[in-house]
């Protein structure tokens, strides 16, 4: 589990590819390595990969064929930039929002508007995931937790402050650029509750059991 809260940016310095699977071998550049073991997880620009060796200075994971094809990651060359996220602990803050590093769909950059020191993004998602995006929202950019500023069928603006537009790979994309989208974990669960039936045909989520639970109207 991640926070959407960028530790630090990384380089891919190596891919070995093996069939339709990958080894890749990323210079942590500023990402303290000190408490990494073999099988951590880390969150690269999005996706929860797993540390399978380590140096003090870089890292390296194995990465399938399905995230290399379902990603932004199978798009990556040697020295391509990526966000960097270790694995939150019960004892962190949590900054941003819960993010599990499941990658829900590749959406594309339509619009990039410069206002003063902040950038506006209009990014088109995959239709699919629309129903999940809200105005006020959250949710993952290549990792990064967002607030949802509008959305308008199947695309939806962002506001990027300056530190953000620093400190990650937001502030290199352009328009034509993919990016890695992770849905808000609450909005998956709410939709699986309100499609199950239980064994009488009665569903577990209704608007008449919201009423009976005390919500709604009085």
């Amino acid at each position: 589990m991640f926070t959407g809260i960028v530790e630090a940016l990384g380089e891919i310095s190596r891919i070995d590819h093996a069939g339709d699977a990958a080894r890749i071998t990323i210079n942590s550049r500023d990402l303290d390595l000190d408490d990494v073991k073999l099988g951590d997880s880390i969150a690269v620009s999005g996706p929860c990969l797993t540390v399978v060796d380590f140096e003090t200075d870089a890292f390296t994971v194995d990465v399938s064929g399905e995230t290399l094809a379902r990603t932004t990651i199978g798009s990556k060359t040697r020295g391509s930039t990526v966000n960097l996220e270790k694995a939150l602990r019960l004892s962190d803050r949590l900054g941003g929002h819960l993010v599990s590093g499941h990658v829900d769909g590749v959406g594309s950059v339509v619009a990039r508007n410069n206002l003063e020191d902040y950038v506006q993004f209009q990014i088109e998602g995959p239709p699919e995931l629309a129903k999940y995006i809200a105005t006020k929202g959250s949710i993952a950019l290549d990792g990064v937790s967002l607030t949802v500023n509008s959305v308008a069928l199947n695309s939806f603006d962002i506001m990027i402050i300056p530190h953000t537009l620093e400190r990650t790979t937001i502030g290199a994309i352009r328009v034509g650029s993919e990016v890695n989208l992770e849905i808000d974990l609450v909005a998956r669960y709410l939709e699986r509750l309100s499609n199950h039936t239980d064994d009488d045909g009665s569903a577990d989520l209704s608007l008449n059991s919201l009423s009976r639970a005390g919500f709604g109207e009085n």
